[in-house]
């Protein structure tokens, strides 16, 4: 495996990767979607497929037939049949929510979806034990909560990252690299919880708060001092306040 591929980013997939190693293929993709016997909200057997000509109506497509056309060779495709494998629930929710919702837009994309891709794209589900660690997130308090409560955060937060493109950007780290995220209670399966939360409360894409993932400890080498944090380009104080509400 890579030396980058060893970065807590790919904690989350970290299994898959491991057992794949260095000859990616829909052939060993397939057989472990058979193993995991993923399917879609639609009953459909999940299989990982060559890409054909785009698809206007992509969601609609795998939702009904269970393909996801996918690149082995690259990177993005890949991260994203990992992300299947090892977050089942919420992938197929987010693809049921967008196959309903495509009919009802009248060709024009709204929120829940833009919701939808960005948690797709760049989404982290947070284990979080602590009421007052999430309040830190949502208010934006990056100091306090990476720098001043640094103990407590690495014992009662959890970062599961799910986005493949933050994985994809994460094989060569920038301090930017920001996920937005959804708080779940900890449990052994942040998965169902995340994929409830999308069903029951997730609506705009301000729903969920942002978490600059290289803050937390140990995520990159520069973050063991104070004055890491103070780079506003990357540590950004909140929009427009508290943002979304918690798995209960």
């Amino acid at each position: 495996m890579e030396a980058r591929l060893a970065h807590p980013v790919f904690d989350s997939i970290r299994y898959w990767l491991e057992r794949i190693g260095d000859q990616p293929s829909l052939e060993l993709l397939n057989s472990f979607s058979e193993e995991r016997n993923l399917r879609t909200e639609s009953g459909r057997p999940v299989r990982f497929v060559a890409p054909s000509r785009s698809d206007p109506y992509y969601e609609i497509q795998l939702f009904e037939t269970g393909q996801v056309q996918t690149r082995p060779e690259n990177w993005h495709d890949l991260f994203n049949a990992l992300a299947w494998l090892a977050f089942p629930r919420t992938k197929a929710r987010i693809n049921c929510m967008h196959a309903a919702e495509i009919p009802r837009e009248g060709g024009k994309r709204g929120r829940l979806r833009d919701m939808l891709t960005i948690f797709d794209e760049g989404g982290a589900i947070l284990e979080c034990a602590e009421p007052e660690l999430e309040r830190m997130v949502r208010e934006s308090r990056w100091h306090d909560l990476f720098w001043e409560h640094r103990a407590r955060l690495r014992a009662a937060l959890r970062v599961k990252v799910l986005g493949h493109a933050v994985m994809e950007a994460a094989l060569a780290p920038y301090p930017g690299i920001t996920c937005k995220v959804v708080f779940v209670a900890p449990s052994s399966d942040p998965d169902s919880q995340a994929a409830d939360w999308l069903a029951s409360r997730g609506r705009t894409p301000r729903d969920l708060p942002p978490f600059p993932i290289l803050g937390y400890p140990g995520w990159d080498e520069r973050n063991g001092r104070a004055e890491f944090y103070a780079d506003t380009r990357y540590f950004r104080p909140s929009a427009y306040g508290n943002a979304g509400k918690r798995v209960s």
